[in-house]
Order: C-alpha cells, then sequence, then structure tokens
C-alpha cells in the first residue's frame, strides 16, 4: 500500500469504482441493520474490516511492518475523530434515506478545504473559496426541508433533522480527520494509517457497551460482517487506484457514489430522492468539481491523504 503511481488510468478508474461498489454495500449493511446501537454499527464496520486488511498484508509478507509505528499518539488522535465523524456518519445513515446521507457526505472537501486554509495555512485563493461558498449554498438546499421543521416541533419525532445535522457534522470532522492524515503520511505507511484506525475505532467503540449494545441476530450478525468486510476491501480497492492513476483523475468518480445509492436505496429501501436534495446535491458535486480541476491546474497533489481516508461513512 504505496503512494507509487504505476500509470494505468483506465486500472486506477476501474479500481476506484470498485471501491465505490463496495462502500455502498457497506452503506447498506449498516443502514439494514440500523436498529442496532451506532456504537455497535461502528465496532462492526471497524473490527471485521481488519479482515480483508490483515490476509492483503500478510499476503504481501508485510504484515509486520504495517504494524511498526513510531507515532502512536498522532495515530490515537486521528482515530478518536475518525471515530466520532463514523459515529455522526451513521447516525444519519439510520435516520435519512441512503442518497441523502451520501449526498450529504459530499461537503466533506469542501471542509478540507477551509480547514486546510486555516489550520495548514495553504494558500486558497478566490476561485476556490467562491466554489466552497457556492457548495455550501448547495448544502443548505439539501437540509432546507429538514430544518423548516424547526417551525413545526410536532415534526421532529421522526428524527430527520437530527440525521442531517449529524450528516454535516459526520462532514466536518471527517475533514478535519483528513488533515490529520495529510500530516501522518509524511512519515507514516498507508498500511499503518488504516490498521491503526481499524484497531483503534474498534476500541473506541467498545465504549459504548454500557449505553445499550444488543446481542444481534442471525441476520444482524451477516451484516455486521459484511458491512466491515465491504468497508475493508473498499479501502483496499481505494489505496490501489492511487497506485494508477493521478488524484486529479480519479477523484472525480467519488460522486458517482450519488447514482450507487439512489438505485440502492430504491431497490432495498424504496427511498425516491426529492427535488430540493438533487438539485442542493448537482450544487455541491458542481462545486467539489470546480475545486477538484482548479487544484490540478495548481498541481495540488492530496493523493496521500485521500487513498487512506474514509467515506463517506
Amino acid at each position: 500500500m504505496t503512494g507509487h503511481i504505476q500509470g494505468n488510468p483506465i486500472q486506477g478508474i476501474v479500481l476506484k469504482l470498485a471501491s465505490i461498489t463496495s462502500f455502498t454495500i457497506m452503506s447498506a449493511s449498516l443502514k439494514l441493520a440500523g436498529t442496532l446501537p451506532v456504537g455497535q454499527l461502528v465496532f462492526g464496520r471497524s473490527f471485521f474490516s481488519l479482515i480483508p486488511l490483515f490476509a492483503i498484508l500478510a499476503i504481501r509478507g508485510n504484515l509486520w511492518t504495517g504494524l511498526k509505528t513510531e507515532r502512536f499518539p498522532a495515530h490515537f488522535g486521528r482515530s478518536v475523530l475518525g471515530a466520532t465523524g463514523m459515529a455522526f456518519g451513521f447516525t444519519a445513515l439510520t435516520l435519512l434515506p441512503l442518497p441523502e446521507a451520501t449526498a450529504i457526505g459530499f461537503a466533506g472537501p469542501l471542509f478540507v478545504v477551509v480547514l486546510s486554509a486555516l489550520i495548514l495555512g495553504e494558500d486558497v485563493r478566490i476561485f476556490r473559496w467562491s466554489a466552497v461558498l457556492v457548495g455550501f449554498v448547495g448544502v443548505i438546499v439539501m437540509l432546507w426541508p429538514r430544518l423548516t421543521v424547526l417551525s413545526n416541533p410536532e415534526g421532529l419525532g421522526d428524527g430527520e433533522l437530527i440525521g442531517a445535522l449529524a450528516g454535516l457534522a459526520s462532514a466536518f470532522v471527517g475533514a478535519f480527520a483528513g488533515i490529520t492524515v495529510r500530516a501522518l503520511t509524511r512519515t507514516e505507511r498507508s498500511a499503518t494509517i488504516v490498521i491503526y484506525f481499524a484497531l483503534l475505532t474498534s476500541l473506541f467503540s467498545l465504549v459504548t457497551i454500557p449505553f445499550g449494545w444488543v446481542w444481534p441476530d442471525p441476520r444482524e450478525a451477516v451484516l455486521l460482517v459484511t458491512a466491515g468486510i465491504a468497508g475493508g476491501f473498499g479501502q483496499i480497492l481505494l489505496t490501489e487506484s492511487y497506485r494508477h492513476a493521478e488524484l486529479s483523475m480519479i477523484a472525480p468518480f467519488d460522486y458517482t457514489s450519488l447514482l450507487y445509492t439512489l438505485a440502492v436505496g430504491y431497490a432495498l429501501f424504496g427511498d425516491l430522492p426529492t427535488v430540493t436534495m438533487m438539485v442542493g446535491a448537482l450544487i455541491v458535486i458542481a462545486a467539489g468539481l470546480a475545486v477538484i480541476w482548479r487544484e490540478h491546474l495548481r498541481g495540488i497533489d492530496r493523493s496521500k491523504m485521500r487513498k487512506v481516508s474514509l467515506p463517506q461513512n
């Protein structure tokens, strides 16, 4: 799991699309198991992802190498942020239609631009700031039907406002975690970052046991294992995709996840997208693509950070 680019763009795109398929399976499995507590969903997603991760590293003969680190505190902090973002994301996933939860997550790259300027001191010029502002307008459009519930408190019972705000919080915390990943990649292997994230997040989730974990029935157990394994494979495929093509070529395919979740959401849950959700999502996608295009022109390569960061839940 290195960042070396081997120069096969088609293979990179295929691997990227395969990773999105895996993450969609993960999200659908978690939503189907959504009656379980969020902490338990985080555990299943994290712990069982170690199965494919350890298997691939063992086959390559670099399992023990992947576990070597001199920056455990940094991994700990990154994992706290990642686990928090995951918990928010899974809350959104259980309370919102699958396509909407996915679309709100598209705000993540916009938050990355803001945090990169504020924390890392990156030179963000007027074009990218304009794209970010337009993107946040799209987020408001998506959230507007949920925000108007505030004028009708009787409508708060369905939890969709909480889900929408949780999705936005997940995008923000996930972007913050991405900034820490970027710092880690300066000294740490991708495999090391991924393994410690899965291990530590699994441990963190155990803290929520006193808050209502339940013994899963066979169906729920299968869904938890499926979510973890699919998430693990998605992480591997995502990492591999960036070994074959540049970030600027592959990153736009992130947004095909909306098409996947629209199809899966309708097939499994009967979810139909609203007009405001689709309009807002398209605005956010357009803003995100503008940021990617601008960064491509400026030669900014964030592949090390993106190849180990998590989906959008």
